[in-house]
């Protein structure tokens, strides 16, 4: 990992405008950083008049506003119930005579939740759509010597809100340098082997079969194993809160006791059993645990109700105003964190899962993680799964992350609003944004986007649904099979009900054999699973998606096809000749002097060679 060194900054202290507070801005002659985090001025804007009534101009009197810590949740300032419109403002000074001539500088965020609009000196420098993404906004023609106002508007759309990330004024020469994260100077979890070439395929219990029982799992598991995959990942297994319980069943990810299986899918008998057999077909197996809140009936809440987050009324209040069936956990008590992590190592010891998806991982400090973790490590190699996409997730604490952003990109690319280009810059800031080598889950759909968003077969059709599985396969980083996926149904199945998944039609659009195809061409070919990628640029075919994959020597060539109209593909370029034909939907042509392909709609081809 390359290493960076920032020079050690000069303290000066700044008067924040119409504050009347102080605080520490960093800067100094050789400094090419100055960190913005600290007290900001801060108003709710419920009511949404802020930009009407002018709050983002220099001028405004901000004497009524309140302060607020950056970075941090406003949760912690007494807002845990709210969801809307939040203003930050402060006043930096730059000692620009002091710079080299013709420097650039511009405002980076690290993260905020959700959405943000940022004005500097009056002027709207910009917008940023989608939670937890670093971003920036050059400011140079606008960066005064003084008194230089920061207004950034954020919308929180649920759950907690605020700016999450640390805020700086950078200088620099290139885009590159602007993405680079604070965690992109990590170093990422040391995973296992295992870990790194999985295929995960995760089960909801009583979805999967009839019977939604840990035996009807165990004994479809060599199925599994013919499909490819290699480490299961079981939805909660535990017993579901009755108590502000939502729909007849509830969601499993109201847990009502942490140390004993939801009687509904059988007994702990049975899922040892599972695990054991799991095992002996060469297959890994992790469960779903949610520690960031509980069921409303869950013993914790009676026995310990110090341990819940209380509103100023001192009443027990839920994560945000929707997840009304459970209710938050302050990890700010030390006892709390000492009982969860005894019983994450009960299962993981004791039980003998292989590791941990931990739900909605944001919501619980990464210190308790990187905590609970280390310990779990001393064990055993273990898995930790992050439902989260923060770069800090990846320091001490979990193996991979959600590849959000590669999810969150496909229906814009599938129905041809973005090129292939889009991509390849969405790849390019995750790069820069993660610890090199941090591994990234892909996915088409999960348990939650299924409902929410509707399968991939409605939102792409069956062909674009297939290219959409050949990319996340084929991309750095580990792929996600959601149960059914290699059926090809088109059901928007609810994880809060019972509603089984339909195995009596088969598999008619091949979906079940691509699956296998591609777990096949993974587990034969290391360089998908291990190899570095490197975007061929294709711009005379907009929505073509061209990549190599490397490693030790070998190279593997793919090419999608992410639009509806085919192409005849003809690059001159030796570098991409010489290519092995080893599967795909298209006509590949040996050529000597670079790469020849008919290519339908929605195609696809995969091509190996050795490196000269």
């Amino acid at each position: 990992m390359q290493t960076f060194f920032i020079v050690a900054l000069a303290a000066a202290a700044i008067l924040l405008a119409g504050c009347g507070r102080q605080d520490d801005i960093h800067a100094d002659t050789t400094s090419t950083m100055i960190s913005l985090n600290g007290i900001w001025m801060f108003k709710v804007d419920s009511t949404k008049v802020g930009e009407q009534e002018l709050w983002h101009k220099p001028e405004t009197n901000r004497a009524s506003w309140d302060t607020i810590s950056v970075p941090m949740h406003w949760d912690s300032h007494k807002l845990a119930a709210y969801d809307g419109m939040g203003w930050y403002a402060k006043s930096v000074d730059v000692p620009l005579g002091k710079g080299p001539k013709g420097a650039k500088y511009a405002v980076v965020f690290e993260a905020v939740d959700d959405n943000a609009d940022v004005w500097f000196n009056g002027t709207r420098v910009g917008s940023q759509t989608g939670y937890g993404q670093r971003f920036f906004f050059d400011v140079t023609a606008l960066l005064k010597e003084k008194n230089n106002m920061i207004v950034v508007r954020v919308e929180d759309l649920a759950g907690p809100g605020g700016m999450i990330g640390s805020v700086k004024l950078l200088r620099y020469q290139n885009d590159d340098d602007l993405l680079k994260s604070d965690s992109w100077y990590a170093s990422p979890v040391a995973s296992p082997d295992w870990v790194r070439d999985a295929v995960l395929y995760e089960i909801d219990p009583r979805m999967f079969s009839e019977e939604g029982t840990f035996a009807a799992i165990e004994k479809r598991l060599p199925e599994l194993r013919r499909l490819g995959v290699t480490v299961l990942w079981l939805m909660p297994i535990h017993p579901i809160g009755v108590k502000n319980r939502k729909g007849k069943i509830g969601s499993p990810y109201s847990v009502k006791d942490y140390y004993r299986v939801n009687p509904d899918y059988g007994t702990l008998e049975d899922f040892t059993s599972l695990i054991e057999a799991a095992h002996a077909q060469g297959l890994h197996l992790i469960i779903d645990v949610v520690l960031n809140h509980t069921a409303w009936d869950n013993p914790l809440i009676t026995e310990h109700p110090d341990w819940y987050t209380r509103n100023a009324d001192s009443v027990i209040i839920s994560p945000n105003p929707d997840w009304t069936d459970v209710a938050d956990l302050n990890y700010d008590k030390p006892e709390l964190r000492a009982w969860m992590k005894d019983m994450l190592a009960y299962w993981v010891n004791k039980i003998g899962v292989d590791g941990l998806r931990c739900d909605v991982s944001e919501m619980v400090p990464v210190d308790f993680w990187r905590d609970a973790f280390a310990e779990l490590r001393r064990a055993k190699p273990v898995f930790l799964l992050a439902e989260g996409a923060t770069p800090d997730l990846h320091e001490d604490a979990f193996d991979m992350t959600y590849a959000w952003n590669t999810y969150d990109i496909l229906p814009s690319l599938l129905s041809g609003a973005q090129g292939a280009a889009a991509l390849a810059e969405a790849l390019r800031r995750e790069r820069y944004l993660y610890p090199e080598g941090a591994l990234r889950m892909r996915f088409t759909t999960n348990h939650d986007k299924i409902f929410y968003d509707a399968p991939p077969l409605t939102r792409y059709g069956v062909e674009g649904a297939k290219a959409a599985a050949v990319l996340m396969h084929t991309l750095p980083g580990a792929p996600l099979i959601y149960n059914g996926q290699e059926t090809g149904s088109d059901r928007r199945l609810n994880h809060h009900e019972k509603d089984t998944i339909d195995w009596r039609n088969g598999d008619p659009n091949g979906f079940g054999t691509l699956y296998e195809t591609l777990n096949r061409l993974r587990r034969e070919h290391g360089t998908l699973r291990r190899g570095a990628m490197r975007v061929i640029p294709a711009s005379a075919y907009r929505n073509l998606f061209l990549f190599v994959r490397e490693d030790e020597g070998k190279q593997m060539l793919v090419a999608v096809n992410l639009s509806k109209d085919p192409y005849d593909v003809k690059i001159d370029d030796p570098t991409l000749a010489g290519f092995m034909d080893l599967y795909g939907y298209c006509s590949y042509t040996p050529d000597a002097t670079g790469l020849s392909l008919q290519i339908p709609g929605f195609g696809y081809w995969i091509g190996v060679r050795k490196r000269p």
